[in-house]
Protein backbone atom coordinates (compact mmCIF):
# COMPACT_ATOMS: atom_id res chain seq x y z
CA UNK A 1 0.00 0.00 0.00
CA UNK A 2 1.45 3.36 -0.95
CA UNK A 3 1.94 6.15 1.55
CA UNK A 4 -0.74 8.25 -0.16
CA UNK A 5 -3.24 5.40 -0.08
CA UNK A 6 -2.46 4.65 3.56
CA UNK A 7 -2.87 8.33 4.44
CA UNK A 8 -6.21 8.54 2.58
CA UNK A 9 -7.45 5.36 4.27
CA UNK A 10 -6.45 6.64 7.71
CA UNK A 11 -8.11 9.98 7.02
CA UNK A 12 -11.34 8.30 5.85
CA UNK A 13 -11.35 6.04 8.92
CA UNK A 14 -10.83 9.00 11.24
CA UNK A 15 -13.68 10.93 9.64
CA UNK A 16 -15.98 7.88 9.81
CA UNK A 17 -15.17 7.44 13.50
CA UNK A 18 -15.77 11.13 14.18
CA UNK A 19 -19.10 11.04 12.33
CA UNK A 20 -20.27 7.91 14.09
CA UNK A 21 -19.42 9.47 17.45
CA UNK A 22 -22.06 12.17 16.93
CA UNK A 23 -25.64 11.44 18.01
CA UNK A 24 -26.83 11.92 14.43
CA UNK A 25 -24.23 9.45 13.09
CA UNK A 26 -25.15 6.92 15.76
CA UNK A 27 -28.87 7.21 14.97
CA UNK A 28 -28.16 6.83 11.26
CA UNK A 29 -26.09 3.68 11.89
CA UNK A 30 -28.84 2.21 14.06
CA UNK A 31 -31.53 3.04 11.49
CA UNK A 32 -29.47 1.54 8.68
CA UNK A 33 -28.82 -1.61 10.70
CA UNK A 34 -32.55 -1.84 11.45
CA UNK A 35 -33.30 -1.55 7.74
CA UNK A 36 -30.82 -4.34 7.01
CA UNK A 37 -32.49 -6.58 9.61
CA UNK A 38 -35.98 -5.88 8.22
CA UNK A 39 -34.85 -6.60 4.66
CA UNK A 40 -33.00 -9.74 5.75
CA UNK A 41 -36.15 -10.99 7.50
CA UNK A 42 -38.25 -10.17 4.45
CA UNK A 43 -35.93 -12.00 2.04
CA UNK A 44 -35.51 -15.01 4.35
CA UNK A 45 -39.10 -15.46 5.55
CA UNK A 46 -41.42 -13.89 2.99
CA UNK A 47 -39.44 -14.51 -0.17
CA UNK A 48 -37.00 -17.44 0.19
CA UNK A 49 -38.96 -19.67 2.58
CA UNK A 50 -42.01 -20.20 0.31
CA UNK A 51 -39.65 -21.19 -2.50
CA UNK A 52 -37.57 -23.51 -0.33
CA UNK A 53 -40.58 -25.33 1.10
CA UNK A 54 -42.18 -25.50 -2.37
CA UNK A 55 -45.29 -23.59 -1.34
CA UNK A 56 -47.94 -23.99 -4.07
CA UNK A 57 -48.05 -20.22 -4.72
CA UNK A 58 -44.32 -20.14 -5.46
CA UNK A 59 -44.29 -23.38 -7.42
CA UNK A 60 -47.16 -22.24 -9.63
CA UNK A 61 -45.28 -19.17 -10.84
CA UNK A 62 -42.09 -21.07 -11.61
CA UNK A 63 -44.01 -23.80 -13.42
CA UNK A 64 -45.78 -21.14 -15.49
CA UNK A 65 -42.40 -19.71 -16.53
CA UNK A 66 -41.10 -23.18 -17.35
CA UNK A 67 -38.33 -22.99 -14.74
CA UNK A 68 -39.78 -25.74 -12.59
CA UNK A 69 -38.77 -26.58 -9.07
CA UNK A 70 -35.03 -26.36 -9.83
CA UNK A 71 -35.36 -22.68 -10.75
CA UNK A 72 -37.53 -22.05 -7.72
CA UNK A 73 -35.04 -23.66 -5.33
CA UNK A 74 -32.11 -21.83 -6.95
CA UNK A 75 -33.78 -18.43 -6.53
CA UNK A 76 -34.79 -19.34 -2.97
CA UNK A 77 -31.21 -20.26 -2.06
CA UNK A 78 -29.90 -17.02 -3.60
CA UNK A 79 -32.43 -14.97 -1.63
CA UNK A 80 -31.63 -16.77 1.61
CA UNK A 81 -27.88 -16.34 1.06
CA UNK A 82 -28.42 -12.63 0.37
CA UNK A 83 -30.55 -12.27 3.51
CA UNK A 84 -27.84 -13.86 5.66
CA UNK A 85 -25.07 -11.85 3.99
CA UNK A 86 -26.96 -8.58 4.68
CA UNK A 87 -26.31 -9.26 8.38
CA UNK A 88 -22.57 -10.00 8.02
CA UNK A 89 -20.64 -6.71 8.22
CA UNK A 90 -17.96 -7.55 5.66
CA UNK A 91 -20.56 -8.81 3.14
CA UNK A 92 -23.38 -6.30 3.65
CA UNK A 93 -22.63 -4.02 0.70
CA UNK A 94 -21.96 -6.88 -1.72
CA UNK A 95 -25.15 -8.61 -0.52
CA UNK A 96 -27.19 -5.48 -1.19
CA UNK A 97 -25.72 -5.22 -4.69
CA UNK A 98 -26.36 -8.91 -5.39
CA UNK A 99 -29.95 -8.71 -4.13
CA UNK A 100 -30.47 -5.59 -6.28
CA UNK A 101 -29.32 -7.55 -9.32
CA UNK A 102 -31.71 -10.35 -8.37
CA UNK A 103 -34.52 -7.79 -8.09
CA UNK A 104 -33.70 -6.44 -11.55
CA UNK A 105 -34.13 -9.99 -12.82
CA UNK A 106 -37.42 -10.27 -10.93
CA UNK A 107 -38.57 -7.01 -12.54
CA UNK A 108 -37.80 -8.34 -16.02
CA UNK A 109 -39.57 -11.63 -15.24
CA UNK A 110 -42.62 -9.77 -13.94
CA UNK A 111 -42.78 -7.76 -17.16
CA UNK A 112 -42.19 -10.61 -19.58
CA UNK A 113 -44.05 -13.54 -18.00
CA UNK A 114 -46.73 -11.94 -15.85
CA UNK A 115 -47.71 -8.81 -17.76
CA UNK A 116 -46.12 -6.43 -15.27
CA UNK A 117 -48.82 -6.86 -12.63
CA UNK A 118 -46.37 -6.77 -9.71
CA UNK A 119 -43.36 -5.34 -11.54
CA UNK A 120 -43.09 -2.33 -9.24
CA UNK A 121 -42.39 -4.49 -6.15
CA UNK A 122 -38.81 -5.46 -7.11
CA UNK A 123 -38.10 -1.85 -8.07
CA UNK A 124 -39.29 -0.64 -4.66
CA UNK A 125 -37.00 -3.17 -2.96
CA UNK A 126 -34.01 -1.93 -4.94
CA UNK A 127 -34.21 1.52 -3.30
CA UNK A 128 -33.33 0.46 0.28
CA UNK A 129 -30.82 -2.06 -1.08
CA UNK A 130 -29.08 0.71 -3.02
CA UNK A 131 -28.97 2.83 0.14
CA UNK A 132 -27.37 -0.03 2.07
CA UNK A 133 -24.87 -0.74 -0.73
CA UNK A 134 -23.83 2.92 -0.80
CA UNK A 135 -23.77 3.52 2.95
CA UNK A 136 -21.85 0.31 3.65
CA UNK A 137 -19.47 0.65 0.69
CA UNK A 138 -16.51 0.81 3.08
CA UNK A 139 -17.00 -2.88 3.81
CA UNK A 140 -16.05 -3.62 0.18
CA UNK A 141 -12.47 -2.50 0.82
CA UNK A 142 -12.30 -4.74 3.88
CA UNK A 143 -13.69 -7.69 1.90
CA UNK A 144 -11.17 -7.08 -0.87
CA UNK A 145 -8.36 -6.94 1.70
CA UNK A 146 -9.50 -10.28 3.16
CA UNK A 147 -9.73 -11.90 -0.27
CA UNK A 148 -6.29 -10.64 -1.29
CA UNK A 149 -4.77 -11.89 1.96
CA UNK A 150 -5.95 -15.41 1.15
CA UNK A 151 -4.16 -15.45 -2.24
Amino acid sequence: MSETTASATASASASAIAESATPRGRRARIALRGLQIVLALFYAVASALPKLIAHPSALEGFEEMGWGSAGMYAIGVLELAGAIALLIPVLQSVAAIALSALMMGAFVVQLTYFGGEYAVTPLILILPLALIAWARRGSNAELLRLVRRRD
